[in-house]
């Protein structure tokens, strides 16, 4: 007697399915067929709720509070900058349903199974610490403002929502983003009305010119391409026969109005007086009635909740694609718990100084993505007329490398950051020497690796 394989549809009974109040322990490995459920507009709000929050309300306000453009250079940089990172967002969300693994098992092609270990690693620790403290740390600030609770239990309670929606997995991280975004779409757009009605939005800045326009630049893409690296987390359980112009177009319109729509109120608000000392979230909300103030505040905490869902079940993802051999009680939903902790003892240790962290973490968080992105997207053109089942077979072996892919990365991080850094600790070179170019190291970082991967591995190739 045989037994069907299971990736055949519909030959096994689902045990995780559609169920949604159910914990799941897939990782790393494809997504069998009969697992597999859901449609391309369940991207839409997965990815858009995320970003009606205040973590991106603020990379509107230091583009004008602290790239000193006006509301409309900052509204243009924003804009162009949220644009390319959705765009290429939409493109890798393409990859969920043809190989049913997470965007970082994805990268074993461009880097080789052990050679991904680095990119792997480092994005676990972007979101997991890095993105999950920067919003858990405005969510604590709005409960703060909210109710009077001290910053520290604030900050307890917002990531215990936050870790046990990860916990419980990927249907529920879905449900959560649906039900959540008309909530945030609307008390946002209506703080936008008001921030717009008291808003000087015919100033002309403090004279950032193109160094101000293309740190703004950075900082937009650097937002909305954070994302990418997970982008196919989301979308690998849906069918491998849903709609590609779909699959690619809900995630990509989610991620660029939502984040353009909010960062462009971030920067309106940037024109109107705060009070002296508020912190960032009350600054925001200063002008603003009663009843919605205390409605954004709400908000404010439910945005991050949101992003910070997606930002700890893929670190967690990211982890278990390195293709380490971990005990069986270290599963997916034990590393949500731990990546966690680690997030929240980051957004501890930045509670006191919370603006000048984020608009540093905005910038540098570029500096990898650029040149992973740029790796990524030329393998991914390279093997375009290669049949997917020959393709998987690279997720699994663990002799397949890559060399070109990982030397590219690097190369286009050693070139790109010491020469073009911007950064308030660190002015690289030729900033240092012509302010006028601002931050460009994501752009040079993402030539340079693509420039370079294409022209080693057309010589060299891969391994396998």
């Amino acid at each position: 007697m045989t037994t069907a394989p299971a990736d055949s549809a519909g030959t096994i009974a689902p045990e995780y399915g559609d169920k949604v109040i159910a914990v799941e322990t897939a990782g790393s490995e494809p997504i069998p067929d009969a697992e597999r459920h859901g449609s391309p507009r369940q991207l839409l709000w997965t990815w858009a709720s995320p970003n009606i929050e205040f973590a991106t309300v603020y990379i509107g306000v230091i583009s004008v509070l602290f790239f000193g453009l006006s509301f409309w250079q900052a509204t243009a940089a924003l804009l162009l900058g949220t644009g390319l990172g959705a765009l290429t967002h939409g493109i890798l969300s393409l990859d969920g349903p043809r190989f049913g693994v997470p965007q970082m098992a994805i990268g074993r092609f461009s880097f080789g199974y052990r050679g991904n270990v680095l990119p792997a690693g480092v994005n676990a620790l972007v979101a997991g610490v890095g993105w999950f403290a920067v919003n858990s740390v405005s969510a604590a600030f709005a409960l703060n403002t909210l109710t009077g609770l001290r910053p520290l239990p604030s900050l307890l309670l917002v990531v215990a929502a936050e870790i046990v929606i990860g916990f419980i997995g990927h249907n529920f991280v879905h449900a959560f983003e649906k039900y959540a975004f008309p909530a945030l779409a609307v008390i946002f757009l209506l703080a936008g009305v008001w921030t717009f009605k008291e808003a000087d939005l015919g100033g002309s800045g403090a004279g950032g010119g193109i160094g101000g326009f293309l740190l703004a630049f950075s900082a937009a893409w650097g937002y909305a391409a954070g994302w990418n690296p997970g982008a196919s987390d989301y979308s690998r359980y849906l069918p491998r026969t849903a709609s590609r112009l779909r699959t690619a177009v809900y995630p990509a319109v989610g991620l660029f109005v939502s984040i353009a729509v909010v960062s462009v109120i971030g920067a309106a608000s940037a024109t109107i007086v705060a009070p002296q000392d508020a912190t960032p979230t009350a600054a925001f909300t200063g002008h603003l009635p009663g009843w919605l103030s205390d409605l954004v505040l709400l908000a404010i905490i439910l945005g991050a909740v949101s992003a910070n869902a997606l930002n700890v079940y893929s670190s967690a993802m990211s982890i278990t694609s390195l293709g380490l051999k971990l005990p069986p009680w270290l599963g997916r939903g034990a590393i949500v718990v731990l990546c966690g902790l680690a997030g929240t003892a980051a957004a501890w240790a930045s509670l006191a100084d919370a603006g000048h962290a984020y608009e540093a973490f905005l910038l540098v968080i570029a500096y990898w993505v650029g040149p992973w992105l740029g790796v990524v997207l030329v393998e991914r053109w390279l093997q375009a007329r290669t049949p997917d089942t020959d393709l998987s077979g690279r997720l699994s072996d663990h002799s397949f490398s890559n060399l070109p892919g990982i030397t590219a990365l690097l190369a286009g991080i050693v070139v790109s950051v010491p020469l073009f850094s911007n950064q308030e600790k660190y002015v690289g070179w030729v900033p240092d020497r012509w302010p006028s170019f601002g931050d460009i190291t994501c752009l040079v970082g993402f030539a340079v690796s693509a420039g370079l991967y294409a022209a080693l591995r057309g010589r060299l190739g891969s391994r396998a």
